[in-house]
């Protein structure tokens, strides 16, 4: 049983997009979205500083529109590069059950020291049918 799992996860993982880009901000037109296939369902991925009386608090938030024409678990890898090119932490995000053009919001912590000058780069992104 764990051999059928674990082959059905390589083979619906083979299809990712291992290309790093910039992530997508809250102004990512129409025309440009189009272009990118299912990765432009990930509309806004950005750090939110939340820091307040010298304590840290800064997180990664996010907006999924599903365009498709099916339920869809949304699955992505990310880095955090800093303004030397450093990479200064990674993660993985989940969002699932998304519905045929329904908008799903998240937010996740991050052990994130500071957001100046850090970019943010989506590293693999793959779209499923949700079950």
């Amino acid at each position: 049983m764990i051999v059928i799992v674990v082959a059905m996860l390589v083979i619906a993982l083979g299809a990712d997009d291992e290309t790093t880009t910039p992530a997508p901000t809250d102004t990512t037109t129409e025309k440009t979205r189009d272009s990118r296939g299912e990765r432009a369902d990930l509309i806004s991925f950005r750090l939110d500083d939340r820091s307040q009386a010298g304590i840290t608090d800064i997180w990664v938030v996010w907006t999924i529109r599903n365009s498709s024409s099916e339920k869809s678990d949304y699955s992505w890898d990310w880095e955090a590069v800093g303004a030397s090119g450093t990479r200064l932490t990674n993660g993985s995000q989940l969002e699932t059950d998304v519905r045929p053009g329904q908008t799903a919001w998240d937010e996740y912590p991050t052990t994130l020291k500071t957001v100046k000058g850090v970019k943010l780069n989506i590293t693999s992104f793959d779209r499923t049918a949700g079950l």
